[in-house]
């Protein structure tokens, strides 16, 4: 007669079931519903939990506990399902616990499973970036004594670095360039929050580009029809000037703009509308850079970035001159 050896008991499953603070309490995935309200036992530390009141209505028992390693593994002893809620974004202590376990060799291990119940969108990330402009707003001797005119400078400054960035092609410079642009935008929004009298957010700045963007591109969002960036853009210049009511196609082209990027601005807008506008003769090398702007931008050349490029390699030539080495 042969002996059989008893069958092993069930080491039942640990599901730790996290949650995305960016996401809306209560909205969680099918498959984490499910499992919660199949689990034999729901844990969680902390009685503060923002999912708790939503556990709580859907029926879901969650007991405040907070379990070590060993003691989780034997409430899954006889093939149990216990579900932990981490605390924050994530419970070190608990993770580490269970793994020099799993690692030891000498306990049989429930299944681990790590099941996120929620997911960050796209852009989900810019709402942590809200939260620490408006501490940083509070709190930092620095920031919290900005204004909009003292940050000025720092506006420009991003922006040619985000320009200098682009044009190097560095990847990995390209992307801390437009974080750094980035926070000027939300910089500026969280200080218009404080405004006495015409107060607004970084919700209303992007409230108010969905719209603008959704507005201008009837192409997409409406029943216009584009097949060219032509077309395109005379979209966009017909729906702007109904937008503004501006007198001249001139209106809105800032200033204060380098030389170069403006005369080829003026110029651009000018060919746009079919302006016939002669450009002016003169004397002095300030009538032949227009001319060479106007005549770049009819080409399709930003005169501002070829000539950035020409000052580069000219650059490279008098610190070879100099005899230093090139970068």
């Amino acid at each position: 007669m042969t002996e059989h050896a008893p069958p092993s008991e069930p080491t039942g499953r640990i599901v730790l079931l996290t949650t995305s603070h960016r996401v809306a309490p209560g909205l969680l995935s099918w498959s984490a519903w499910q499992t919660l309200h199949a689990a034999d036992r729901v844990l969680c530390a902390d009685p503060g939990h923002p999912q708790l009141p939503y556990l709580r209505e859907a029926g879901v028992e969650v007991e405040h506990e907070d379990p070590d390693a060993h003691a989780l593994v034997g409430a899954c002893a006889g093939g149990r399902t216990v579900v932990v809620l981490p605390v924050g974004e994530g419970d070190r202590r608990l993770t580490d616990g269970l793994a020099r376990l799993a690692g030891s060799g000498r306990i049989a291990m429930p299944d681990l499973e790590l099941m996120p119940g929620s997911y960050d969108l796209p852009g989900a990330r810019l709402l942590d970036l809200v939260q620490v402009m408006d501490r940083v707003r509070r709190e930092c001797p620095w920031t919290s004594r900005q204004t909009h005119e003292g940050l000025v400078k720092y506006a420009i400054e991003e922006a040619y670095e985000l320009v200098e960035a682009i044009e190097a092609g560095d990847r990995e410079e390209l992307r801390e360039e437009l974080g750094d642009v980035l926070l000027q935008v939300f910089f500026h929004a969280r200080i218009a929050q404080e405004d006495p009298d015409e107060p607004f957010s970084i919700d209303d700045v992007a409230g108010n580009l969905v719209e603008k963007l959704i507005r201008r591109h009837p192409h997409v969002f409406g029943d216009e029809a584009a097949e060219t960036p032509e077309d395109v853009s005379a979209h966009w210049q017909r729906t702007k000037a109904v937008e503004k009511q501006r007198e001249s196609v001139t209106d809105g082209v800032p200033l204060g703009q380098p030389g170069l990027a403006l005369a080829a601005k003026l110029a651009g807008r000018a060919r746009a509308a079919a302006v016939e506008a002669e450009l002016p003769r003169g004397e002095g090398v300030g009538y032949e850079l227009l001319e060479l702007a106007a005549r770049a931008e009819a080409q399709g050349i930003d005169p501002e970035t070829a000539l950035r490029a020409a000052a580069r390699a000219y650059r490279a030539a008098i610190r070879a001159a100099e005899g230093v080495a090139a970068e």
